[in-house]
């Protein structure tokens, strides 16, 4: 599997060339690179994705004017390993950023994204290129991991997730569904490696990371730049800025999304004001589904079953958009993709070969974003920490251990008999089939056979 990945990227780069020369060659044609990823949105929580009441008209234009994808999927259903999979290209597991004791990490954890990983800010600064990160970042705390240890020149966020450092004494779901103060979390704001504010006042916390947004485009507007807006919500604690609470018709959940609307709205007039809007690409996804366990102050997965921290639908895939007005064309495109293959595919595009020394988990998608060509993803393995809970390949997707979600109430269950669903006819995975298709049972067991093969042990950085 992975010679065939180095194959397939090597050959779709030089096929790329051969059709259109120049178009990712030339130092002129490289574009900049804004990933904005969003913190426990849910697959139905856009107005694109067919939610009825919250309200995003900035991003429904992006989808419309670029590609909308429907079978996109984060690298894990919870956020730390699913962060390390988005920054590398590889699976979690490889690098030690997987736990099943810990699962992601703390403000006392002694790990993190370790030195001999190789981040997109990394990679792509070989080519040129400015790095910033805005927003959370949850690959760890201390010097050596932090982002500006990983190659990012600019850091402007929170190091963990915004519900950390908490003051408050109680159980903790009971507490945070009481919408607690933001001064209940005693949550830093950094700048570069100095803390500015702590707690962090989470009530303008996304007003500010757009400011420094429009202000690092602004900045850059003569050089080549990647930036990460890292939104830290809709992860609970919910907090809006005075414009947008009550804004919504969906309640508190619904004012955080639609300020994240309005936050893209802003980026994109940044790039028109600067005249770079048709040599950027921006990718708008989530880290993991909605948690669920939080009822109102969670998001919904639309039609799909289960959410955050969990293997079935809802738990890994998310809403997908990409836009480059120049260049991508636009669709709703129904192939398979994950976060994994933005390492590859932003690589190609900076004119840049993968390292060889290590396996990586992506596919190059230029093909499938410039020319609508076949998604080269045929198959998803869905990693519950450690281990393979589920794989997807084509319309099949196949559980050989399912754990409903991040609820502490529900059990693992491991399958002697595997439950197998055509997610394609069945997206909630309601009806087992596995009765009709044996055949595929099998295959699918080798091919998790073959895969885990691919797997070397490594330090675990979240239980140190």
């Amino acid at each position: 599997m992975y010679m065939k990945r180095l194959i397939f990227n090597a050959i779709s780069s030089c096929l790329l060339i051969a059709i259109h020369p120049g178009r990712c060659d030339a130092q002129s044609e490289r574009p900049n690179v804004i990933i904005i990823f969003c913190d426990d949105l849910g697959y139905g929580d856009l107005g694109v994705y067919g939610h009825p009441t919250i309200a995003t008209p900035n991003l429904d234009r992006l989808a419309t004017e670029g590609q909308k994808w429907t079978n996109f999927y984060c690298a894990a259903p919870v956020c730390t390993p699913s962060r390390a999979g988005l920054m590398t290209g590889r699976l979690p597991v490889r690098s030690g950023m997987a736990s099943k004791r810990k699962r992601v990490l703390f403000p006392d954890s002694k790990g993190g994204l370790p030195q001999t990983e190789i981040t997109l800010a990394r990679h792509l600064k070989k080519a040129g290129y400015a790095t910033g990160i805005i927003g959370k970042w949850h690959l760890g705390h201390l010097e050596e991991y932090t982002p500006m240890a990983h190659g990012f020149d600019y850091y402007f966020g929170i190091p963990y997730s915004n519900d950390m450092d908490r003051i408050q004494e109680g159980e903790y779901f009971a507490s945070i569904k009481q919408q607690p103060p933001t001064e209940q979390f005693n949550v830093p704001l950094v700048r570069n490696n100095e803390i500015i504010e702590r707690p962090a006042n989470q009530h303008t916390i996304t007003r500010r990371y757009t400011e420094e947004a429009v202000r690092f485009i602004h900045t850059h507007q003569d050089k080549r730049f990647f930036l990460y807006l890292a939104h830290s919500m809709p992860h609970v604690p919910l907090f809006a800025s005075a414009p947008f609470k009550g804004k919504s018709a969906r309640g508190l959940y619904g004012d955080v999304v639609e300020e994240i609307d309005w936050s893209v709205g802003r980026v994109i007039d940044a790039l028109k004001a600067t005249g770079l809007d048709r040599n950027t690409l921006v990718v708008f996804t989530s880290d993991n589904g909605p948690w669920l366990i939080f009822e109102e102050q969670g998001g919904s997965a639309g039609l799909l079953r289960g959410g955050k921290g969990g293997t079935f639908e809802g738990g890994m895939r998310e809403p997908a958009i990409f836009w480059w007005p120049s260049k991508i064309k636009p669709g709703v495109v129904r192939e398979l993709g994950s976060t994994l293959d933005l390492f590859p595919t932003l690589s190609a595009i900076a004119g840049l070969d993968l390292p060889d020394d290590r396996v990586y988990d992506g596919y190059d998608l230029l093909g499938t974003l410039l020319d609508g060509a076949k998604s080269p993803r045929e198959e998803i393995f869905y990693y519950r920490d450690e281990e393979v809970y589920a794989i997807r390949q084509g319309p099949y997707k196949v559980h050989f251990i399912t754990q409903e979600d991040a609820s502490p109430y529900h059990e693992r269950t491991v399958h002697a008999d595997p439950l197998l669903y055509h997610v394609d006819h069945d997206p909630g995975e309601r009806v087992d089939i596995a009765d009709k298709h044996p055949g595929r049972i099998e295959a699918f067991r080798q091919l998790l056979e073959r895969h885990n093969a691919t797997i070397r042990p490594v330090v675990n950085q979240l239980e140190r």
